[in-house]
């Protein structure tokens, strides 16, 4: 069969995601490395600022520049926002977090309350630790935007590593969208972004990151929606057309209509920086969020020498807040840069990943090892109970699953699993105890007194709750684990079904 030029391209890339090479090792020149982090926040930046003047409204434009900006003034964006505090949350905790311990900070020192941030806070107060708080009552909005759209931080802490970014994609997005579509898509713009780093040609990444989520999701399938009208022929406002035809059941500001608007301005702006970002605002709906998540896309791929000046100069080198408090946060991008790349060297170290950042000269060809979909590592991803919490410590990892939703009949009993694990390096004898159960309650099959872990062992707990007929509408409890002189905990919560207020 007699293949295009193109064709041959693209069979050739995706031939080198999936050949086997023994040796396995990424080097990534340090100063290239550094203007691609910068241009990734740099092209955050003026999406954002682009979009934000028509977030939230349907109607397709036709704008091509900026409206409305002070020069060296980029519009506050929580989607950098949430990513500076992750930034903190790995500096504070060994260059490592897991989706409880981002709950933790996003209750201090996150105040706003929009949509599923508002949802997510609300259940962890409550004692709901994610992935539950994410889960739970949130219908509306954990298939919505909040999760994708700060996805850039894990791409560049884990370059040329879209499984750990996907990872990590998850325990992010679960803390506010549980596991639905609003996950999905974080882990495929944490995928493509990864990738990006060394990989490139525009239909590779959008493939393989389609590759990374489930075929049958919705931000799949709607992104198959938009390739395919580009395939066909169509002119951007039909895709476009096309994309809200096929999620017209799920409606405004949710998450696989707004990835594929992202990637309408990527397949139509013909490489270009400016036409690419202002394609997808002007498809509408949640603007600064398609805007910003192309913009980091595009420099991630080609710098800051992708990014015309003209485009540069009116947003400047600041960062502006509005959705986060209580902390100093990187003033500049070239402070919030550094700190990334410090960062990424640490999570390279910890986790001894087989990607160099030095002063050599930049070596991909060995990448595809790193490129190539693993299956069973993917499916443990999407599959992920919403119902299990996990927390890790430096001894221990404690997982408490609901199996279900947190509720409880009078009268009856309600079963939980609980499970620790011994991640220490050497056999540890724990101290388990429940705090805060009601008057009259019963907690049946759980340890009495101390509990004897084998070094890399796990001991699991299957227990019960026994409500009395006369019960509180909220039962908030807190499993307390200790070794020593060390405690830990993790909250949880039933509610009656009297309680039930959707």
């Amino acid at each position: 069969m007699k293949r295009s030029g193109s064709h041959l391209l693209l069979f050739l890339i995706a031939l080198s995601f999936y050949s086997c090479n023994k040796v396995n090792t990424v080097f990534l020149n340090e100063v290239e490395f550094r203007d691609k982090v910068y241009a990734c926040w740099l092209g955050k930046n003026i999406g954002g600022t682009l979009g934000m003047p028509f977030e939230g409204d349907t109607a397709t434009r036709d704008i091509t520049f900026y409206t409305n900006i002070r020069e060296g003034e980029p519009a506050p964006n929580d989607d950098l926002d949430l990513q500076l505090l992750w930034l903190k949350v790995m500096q504070e905790n060994e260059a490592h977090t897991d989706a409880f311990r981002l709950g933790k900070y996003w209750l201090k020192y996150v105040p706003v309350d929009w949509n599923e941030y508002g949802v997510g806070k609300a259940n962890m107060k409550a004692g709901f630790m994610p992935p539950v708080s994410g889960e739970f009552n949130n219908e509306k909005w954990k298939n919505s935007n909040g999760a994708w759209i700060r996805s850039e931080i894990w791409a560049c802490l884990y370059p040329c590593n879209p499984l750990n970014a996907a990872k990590m994609a998850r325990e992010d997005a679960c803390v506010d969208h549980g596991m639905a579509e609003g996950m999905f898509a974080e882990i495929f713009t944490a995928s493509v972004e990864s990738a990006a780093f060394v990989v490139p040609d525009r239909d590779s990444l959008i493939s393989f990151g389609l590759s990374m989520i489930p075929s049958d999701c919705r931000v799949a399938k709607a992104v198959r929606c938009a390739v395919k009208a580009k395939k066909s022929g169509k002119d951007w406002k039909q895709a476009r057309e096309e994309v809200v035809k096929n999620t017209i059941d799920l409606g405004w500001f949710q998450a696989p209509r707004n990835v594929a608007f992202t990637m309408i301005g990527w397949l139509y702006g013909d490489g270009d920086f400016g036409k690419s970002l202002c394609i997808a605002v002007n498809c509408g709906d949640d603007t600064d969020c398609t805007g910003a998540t192309l913009g980091s896309i595009l420099g991630i791929i080609g710098g800051t020498k992708a990014i015309p000046e003209n485009w540069r100069r009116p947003v400047g080198n600041k960062i502006t807040n509005v959705a986060i408090n209580g902390f100093t946060s990187p003033p500049t991008l070239d402070i919030l840069t550094d700190s990334t790349i410090s960062m990424a060297r640490r999570v390279r170290d910890r986790n001894n990943f087989k990607v160099i950042i030095g002063k050599g000269r930049t070596d991909t060809r060995l990448a595809r090892e790193f490129l190539t979909t693993d299956r069973t590592a993917l499916e443990k991803v999407w599959h992920y109970s919403p119902w299990k919490v996990v927390r890790h410590n430096h001894n221990w990892v404690i997982t408490l699953d609901y199996h279900e939703e947190p509720y409880i009949l009078p009268g009856t009993a309600r079963k939980l699993t609980l499970s620790v694990s011994n991640v220490s390096d050497k056999a540890a004898i724990f101290n388990y105890g429940i705090s805060g159960l009601p008057a009259g309650w019963i907690a049946s099959g759980f340890p009495s007194d101390t509990v004897s872990i084998d070094k890399g062992g796990r001991r699991v707990t299957e227990f019960s709750i026994e409500a009395k007929a006369e019960v509180p509408d909220t039962a908030k409890m807190t499993f307390v684990l200790s070794l020593g002189g060390e405690r830990d905990s993790v909250p949880f919560t039933l509610l009656t079904r009297k309680a039930n207020r959707k």
